[in-house]
C-alpha cells in the first residue's frame, strides 16, 4: 500500500525534525521529502551539499542549482522549483507539519501540489528514544550537571557581606556572574547553555525568570540548566533549589514539600500513567499542605506549571506530563514547583526514561539544599 508523501521545510535550528530525518545541522532553510514509495531526498545548495553526500542519512541528496538547470527553471522562485521537483518525483500532495511556513504553504498550493498539515509529533517515533538517543541525552546531562557543580562551588566559596549580599573573588555575586561560571564550565564539558537561569529571592517565583542583579543569603536560589550537545543536536536538562547560609524554617518547609512532591510522582511514573490526573493529584496534595494554586495580590502563587515534558531534540517537545498516557520509551522531565511571593520559589528536576515497564533516572546530580 501506498504512503503518503511528507514534506518539511527550515532550517535545523527552527525544525528540530529536519535534523532527525537527515542527521544535519543546516543553518539556511532546505527542504526534506519522502516520496509515496518510501525514499527521501533532501534538496540543499552548493553551500551544503557535498558535506550532505557525506553525512546525510537519505536516500538522495539533491543540488538546487543543478535541479533548477536540468528543469529549465534557473531563474524561477524558489516555490516553483520546490513544486517542479515534487511533480518529478511523483508528488503531487503530501503530509506537512502544523507549523510549515504559511507563505511557501500558499505558493505550492498555487503551484498545484495539495499540502495536508498534520497532528504532532510530525514523527511519532521521535517519542521512543533509541538507545543511541538516550547516550546523546546522557551526555547533554553531564554537560548540565558540570555546570551546576560550579555553580555549588562558587556559592560554597562566596562570603556573606553587608546587606546578606553574596562575594565571591573580590566583587559582588550577581546571577549574571555565575551564570557565566556555568555556561562556561557547561562549554569546557562539551554543550552549549543559553538563557540559564540563576534566580534567587523574589525572583525565583517566576519560573522563567533568568535572574538579574546581587544574589543574596539565607534566600532560595533556582539553579536552572539546559544545554545542548552540538555534536547531537540532543539537550539535557537539570534544575536544583538551594540556600547560600540559613534557610528559614519555611523555606525549608516548601523545599521539603517539593522534594517529597517529586518523590511521589517518581513512585507512580511507568509507560501507560495518566500524567493529566497525577498531575492533578500532585496540585491537590500540595494545596492540602498549605500551598494552594491560586491567583493572590494578582500573582500567581503555587504549583502553576506542568510535572514535566519531553526532552531530546528540543529542550520542550513531545511527549508533555499532562496527557492521559505516557508512552513507553520516552524522556521525561520531573520538575514540580512551588513558588511563593514574599517566601520564595523551589523547583527541583530530574530526567527519566521511561523504559520497558518503569522508569529509569538519567540524572545524576544529588539534591543539594544548603550550602554553607
Amino acid at each position: 500500500m501506498a504512503r503518503s508523501a511528507r514534506l518539511l521545510f527550515g532550517n535545523t535550528e527552527r525544525v528540530p525534525d529536519l535534523t532527525y530525518a537527515t542527521g544535519l545541522f543546516v543553518p539556511d532553510e532546505f527542504a526534506w521529502f519522502q516520496t509515496q514509495a518510501g525514499k527521501t531526498r533532501v534538496l540543499l545548495g552548493p553551500l551544503e551539499i557535498d558535506r550532505a553526500r557525506r553525512t546525510a542519512r537519505v536516500d538522495a541528496c539533491l543540488d538546487l542549482e543543478e535541479e533548477k538547470n536540468r528543469l529549465g527553471l534557473a531563474r524561477a522562485p524558489y516555490p516553483g522549483i520546490l513544486a517542479a521537483i515534487l511533480r518529478n518525483h511523483g508528488i503531487r500532495s503530501a503530509e506537512i507539519p502544523s507549523s510549515f511556513p504559511v507563505g511557501l504553504f500558499r505558493e505550492l498550493q498555487k503551484a498545484g501540489i495539495r499540502l495536508k498539515p498534520v497532528s504532532e509529533p510530525f514523527f511519532p517515533g521521535r517519542l521512543r528514544k533509541t538507545g543511541a538517543e538516550i547516550r546523546h541525552i546522557g551526555r547533554a546531562l553531564r554537560a548540565a550537571e558540570a555546570g551546576l557543580q560550579r555553580a555549588v562551588e562558587v556559592l560554597r566559596a562566596s562570603r556573606i557581606g553587608p546587606g546578606q549580599i553574596l562575594r565571591w573573588d573580590g566583587s559582588v555575586l550577581t546571577s549574571e556572574r555565575l551564570r557565566i561560571e556555568m555556561e562556561s564550565a557547561c562549554l569546557r564539558a562539551g554543550a552549549i547553555a543559553k538563557d540559564t537561569i540563576v534566580a534567587g529571592g523574589t525572583q525565583a517565583c517566576d519560573p522563567h525568570e533568568r535572574g538579574s542583579g546581587p544574589l543574596r543569603a539565607h534566600q532560595a536560589i533556582i539553579l536552572d540548566i539546559f544545554p545542548r550537545d552540538p555534536h547531537t543536536g540532543y539537550f539535557g536538562d537539570i534544575t536544583r533549589t538551594v540556600v547560600k547560609g540559613s534557610p528559614t524554617e519555611a523555606l525549608n518547609h516548601l523545599h521539603a514539600t517539593v522534594v517529597q512532591g517529586q518523590k511521589r510522582i517518581l513512585r507512580q511514573i511507568r509507560p501507560g500513567l495518566n500524567g493529566q490526573k497525577a498531575q492533578e493529584d500532585l496540585r491537590d496534595w500540595f494545596r492540602c499542605r498549605g500551598y494552594p494554586t491560586e491567583i493572590r495580590r494578582g500573582r500567581w502563587t503555587g504549583f502553576f506549571h506542568g510535572v514535566g515534558h519531553g526532552l531530546g531534540l528540543e529542550i520542550h517537545e513531545a511527549p508533555r506530563f499532562a496527557i492521559p498516557r505516557l508512552p513507553a520509551g520516552c524522556v521525561l522531565t520531573v520538575e514540580p514547583g512551588l513558588y511563593i511571593p514574599g517566601l520564595g520559589g523551589v523547583r527541583i528536576e530530574d530526567v527519566v526514561h521511561l523504559d520497558g515497564r518503569r522508569w529509569r533516572r538519567l540524572t545524576r546530580f544529588p539534591d543539594v539544599w544548603r550550602i554553607r
